[in-house]
């Protein structure tokens, strides 16, 4: 199955962060990371009082199931000494799993797509580069970048 998972962090060396998360995920058994768009520098979005993030998106291909996909990322996070303090605070990394391919999911612990993914800027542009017609296993998200106010994205 395929997914898509966000990349963020805006502490410590960025761009690293970015660079050596990406790489674990080549290290998840039966995983394997299919394509990885730009980096982006965003503007932080719900808590503006800290430095901006870079952002990214990767789509992997796993034998793995979502709530498994989930595990992964939270164990990466934690591999670089995530800690959750400040909503939308800052952090050393934070990986999100935006889309799976052809599953729609909500449970207590795992809602997909990522219930605010067509909100964030950081999120449908570095799609948006992985897909350019604008849709995503079924979902089309590129109509939603005309309803979003602020948020400045930069490619790197």
């Amino acid at each position: 199955m395929k997914y898509i998972i966000g990349l963020g962090t805006n502490i410590g060396d960025r761009k690293k962060n970015i660079e050596e998360a990406v790489g674990a995920f080549d290290l998840v058994p039966k995983t394997k990371v299919l394509r990885k768009s730009s980096l982006y520098e965003t503007e932080p979005v719900g808590y503006a009082e800290q430095d901006s993030f870079y952002n990214a998106c990767i789509e992997i291909e796993s034998d793995l199931e979502p709530k498994e996909i989930l595990g992964v990322c939270l164990g990466i996070e934690a591999g670089f000494g995530r800690v959750r303090t400040i909503k939308n605070g800052p952090r050393v990394l934070d990986l999100d799993l935006i889309l799976a391919e052809n599953k729609k999911i909500d449970t207590e612990n795992l809602t997909v797509p990522h219930p605010r993914f067509n909100e964030r800027r950081f999120v449908l542009i570095p799609l948006l580069e992985l897909f350019p017609d604008g849709k995503a296993y079924g979902n089309e998200f590129s109509s939603f970048l005309l309803g979003i106010k602020g948020q400045a994205i930069k490619q790197l």
